[in-house]
């Protein structure tokens, strides 16, 4: 009952226009809307549009959601899902913004974002920003936890997704966790292409893993080809080859830049912290 009524919901959503006033958003914030195929630009606008308009976003601490927050938030979760299904994302029911990172009592340093078990991101908006900035230093934020969504669906994390067929399986976990164990033992190889944070735990890693595989593609294909081959099955890019890599779309940001969110701290001391 619950997936009909969603259906119906999403091809109402859909017969709606694309704001004219989004655009700019994504010009301005999302460099890497501009790189894809003009083909994918308008299948990825209409996704854009039903989760921006389906999901619950809330503000915390002050902050507003604006269509300029829902819009560059929607991106980075659309941009997983662009030749997947939207339904990868059913379980997601809220998306939670502060306006600064912010700290978890009892935990030692600052949160730049999470996703939790009973559907809800929370994402700190100027790691949004740098992560989606830089796109080619292998970190973006909303990336991160809006893959742990994907891997939630199936009720854990554990690295593990709905894959597009059974036969997928065996050969997905045999390369993850060869490539996770590898990071754990801090192999070389791995350690050209995937952050550290990756060897906590298989859904870290997963997570690490995609953020690389959009980002520094061209470095995982030839330090780590079997596991961007797993990536490219699953996502259905294939970004060192098609233009949707994190090919700088301007400066990239020093680490004693001043960080783009605004703070007057250097971006090393800010959102570009990993």
């Amino acid at each position: 009952m619950f997936g009909l009524i969603r259906k119906f919901r999403r091809r109402r959503l859909a017969k709606q226009p694309f704001p004219p006033e989004w655009l700019p958003y994504l010009t301005r914030h999302v460099p890497f809307y501009s790189r894809l195929p003009d083909e994918l630009r308008q299948d990825f606008l209409d996704r854009l549009k039903i989760f921006a308009l389906e999901k619950r976003f809330t503000g915390v601490q002050g902050m507003e959601v604006t269509d300029e927050v829902r819009v560059v938030v929607s991106a980075a979760a659309v941009r997983l899902v662009l030749h997947l299904d939207l339904d990868y994302y059913n379980h997601l029911r809220e998306i939670i913004i502060y306006p600064f990172e912010y700290k978890h009592e009892g935990i030692d340093g600052a949160v730049l974002g999470e996703a939790n078990t009973w559907g809800t991101v929370i994402l700190a908006w100027p790691s949004v920003l740098a992560g989606l900035r830089d796109a080619r230093d292998g970190h973006d934020t909303a990336t991160h936890e809006f893959v742990h969504s994907l891997d939630i669906g199936d009720g854990s994390f554990d690295g593990m997704p709905a894959l597009k067929a059974l036969e997928d399986y065996r050969p997905w976990v045999e390369v993850l966790s060869g490539h996770f164990e590898k990071l754990q033992n801090r192999n070389r190889a791995q350690r050209k292409v995937l952050r550290n944070y990756g060897a906590l735990n298989p859904a870290e890693f997963f997570a690490v893993a995609t953020e690389s595989f959009f980002e520094k593609s061209t470095q995982m294909k030839k330090h780590t080809p079997d596991l961007y081959e797993e990536l490219k099955r699953f996502y259905g890019f294939d970004p060192a080859s098609d233009g949707v890599d994190g090919v700088p779309s301007g400066k990239k940001i020093g680490r004693n830049d001043r960080c783009p969110c605004g703070s007057g701290r250097k971006y090393k001391r800010c959102c570009g912290r990993i």
